[in-house]
Parts: C-alpha cells; sequence; structure tokens
C-alpha cells in the first residue's frame, strides 16, 4: 500500500464539512513523498499559494508529478508532469474510468467521494457537458454504494445559513452592477467580508447563479480581492464565453463555469474585465449569426 497525504493550502470551509475525510486534508506540503497528483486543475495561475511556497515548487520540479484532470483549456503548469485529460463532465468521471481500466476495487466510501465529485461539477448533472456515460457513471457508483440521498442530507445540513449570511445576501445583491447593456453581471467582494463570511459560506456562490438567471444577463462574474493584491474572478455563464473570458487571464474552466487568479489593481482589472467580456460577446454573436446564416 501506499501513504497518501491529501494536501490543500487554504482551510477546508465549513459548508464543505459534509464531505468525509475532509479532516485528513493538511495545509502542510509533505516534501517526503515520490509523487505528486494534482487533481482538477492544470494552470499555474490555479496553483499560486502551492507554487508560492518554496519547498512545494522546489517538489514538484524534481519529483514526478500527475496531473489528473478534464478542463478544456491547455496546460500552463511550469514544471514536467504528465497530464491525463478526459472530456468528461467531472475529474471524478476520469478517476472512475482510470479504476475501470486498472480493474481497481472501489469501495463505497470510494464510490461516494467519486460521486460527489461528479455531482458538484456537475451541478447535480445539469450542465452542458454532462453525458449518458456520466450518467452511467453515477448509476455505477450507486450500485458500489454510494448513497445520493444520503449525502444530501448532509449537505443541506451543512449548507443551512445563519440569520447574518442571509441579511449580507441581500447586501451582496444591492452591490450588483449590470454593463454591456445588461448582459454582463458583476459583484464584488473585497476582503473584510471574504475574512467575516467565508468559514460560514462562499460568498460569491450566495449571489452568483441568481445573477445568471437575471433576465437579459449573459455572463455573471463574482470579484473577490485581496490585500496581497490579488484578485480571483468565478464565472458562470448562459453563454458558452466562461472559458473564453477567463482565458483573457491565464485561467480556464468551461464554457459556462470558469474562473481565474491574477494581481492586478482593482480599478485597471475591472476594465479589463468588462472589456474581455465585450470581446467575447462580439465573438459569440458574430459565430451565432454565422450558424445563422
Amino acid at each position: 500500500g501506499k501513504q497518501v497525504t491529501l494536501y490543500c493550502p487554504v482551510a477546508v470551509p465549513k459548508y464543505l464539512r459534509y464531505i468525509r475525510g475532509w479532516d485528513r486534508i493538511t495545509d502542510e506540503f509533505d516534501s517526503s513523498a515520490e509523487l505528486a497528483i494534482i487533481v482538477d486543475t492544470s494552470a499555474d495561475i490555479l496553483l499560486s499559494k502551492v507554487l508560492d511556497a518554496p519547498s512545494a515548487r522546489a517538489f514538484l520540479t524534481t519529483h514526478p508529478v500527475l496531473v489528473l484532470d478534464h478542463h478544456a483549456t491547455e496546460s500552463t503548469l511550469s514544471f514536467d508532469h504528465t497530464l491525463i485529460n478526459q472530456d468528461v463532465v467531472a475529474t471524478g468521471e476520469l478517476i472512475y474510468n482510470l479504476a475501470q481500466h486498472a480493474q481497481w476495487a472501489i469501495n463505497p466510501q470510494a464510490a461516494e467521494n467519486l460521486l460527489i465529485a461528479i455531482m458538484s461539477d456537475s451541478l447535480g448533472l445539469t450542465t452542458q457537458n454532462t453525458t449518458a456515460d456520466s450518467i452511467q457513471t453515477v448509476a455505477e457508483l450507486t450500485r458500489l454504494g454510494a448513497s445520493n440521498a444520503a449525502i444530501e442530507v448532509r449537505r443541506r445540513d451543512f449548507m443551512k445559513k445563519a440569520p447574518e449570511i442571509l441579511r449580507y445576501k441581500g447586501r451582496l445583491i444591492e452591490r450588483i452592477e449590470y454593463m454591456l447593456d445588461g448582459r454582463l453581471a458583476l459583484i464584488h467582494i473585497p476582503w473584510e467580508e471574504i475574512q467575516e463570511y467565508s468559514d460560514q459560506y462562499n460568498p460569491s456562490m450566495l449571489v452568483l447563479d441568481e445573477m445568471r438567471l437575471v433576465e437579459g444577463v449573459d455572463v455573471a462574474i463574482a470579484i473577490k480581492t485581496y490585500p496581497d493584491g490579488k484578485l480571483t474572478g468565478k464565472i458562470r455563464s448562459n453563454a458558452p464565453v466562461a472559458a473564453m473570458i477567463a482565458g483573457y487571464f491565464g485561467g480556464g474552466g468551461h464554457a459556462y463555469a470558469a474562473g481565474w487568479r491574477m494581481y492586478e489593481d482593482y480599478q485597471l482589472a475591472m476594465r479589463e474585465i468588462v472589456e474581455a467580456a465585450s470581446r467575447a460577446f462580439v465573438e459569440y454573436d458574430e459565430s451565432e449569426a454565422a450558424h445563422g446564416d
């Protein structure tokens, strides 16, 4: 057997603690390991917190690294790695396929974890890249002992909001900005609010989907700003331009959900974000017109 360390440089927020085994995750990088496995990203910018740690960067540049990903964007990793990338709805589906190919046994707990990965990344099997194979994989994981109903009971319990979170959501809704003839909806979440609320609930996810569902909105973006000058963007969209917009800033993701990180003055970044969205809309509109012809 292998000794596995689960590493994440940021604390697991309370609303994700319905996932069994979350308490095994550590924020200390194990430099004595023989191999690193990176899951669900092949972008340097999304590993910035890891790469900022000299010991972690040194390990990744001197040891074998396996990357398991399902995003359409090309790898931007700055160290040698072996990439396995499949056009599937979630990296959890890719891992299931690997297990089937290698004839690895999947016990009930592993099945549950894979099911959570697939259901969360596919928004409950509702995203555009959900396929018949995705649904078949969920069925097989259920046969192996995973229970979506049991997971949902735990998830809902941990997703309950304190009254102050609901009040905060109301304040966020009041701050939403609409640009580009209402096609772009933006919300800014400053560091002070990240500090105050993130452990209870991810501020951007309080309003991002509701922003996307406003009439006339094609793209919703939540911007978070940090004291070190870092800015993160999370995109949800109705038009298939999310990865295109994130790609302008070195990020990536899917056609309808993507994200990025950058270091930029907030006001300048906002102008660049609006410009990137405008270019994406022009390209999308021209493509739609061409297909219509």
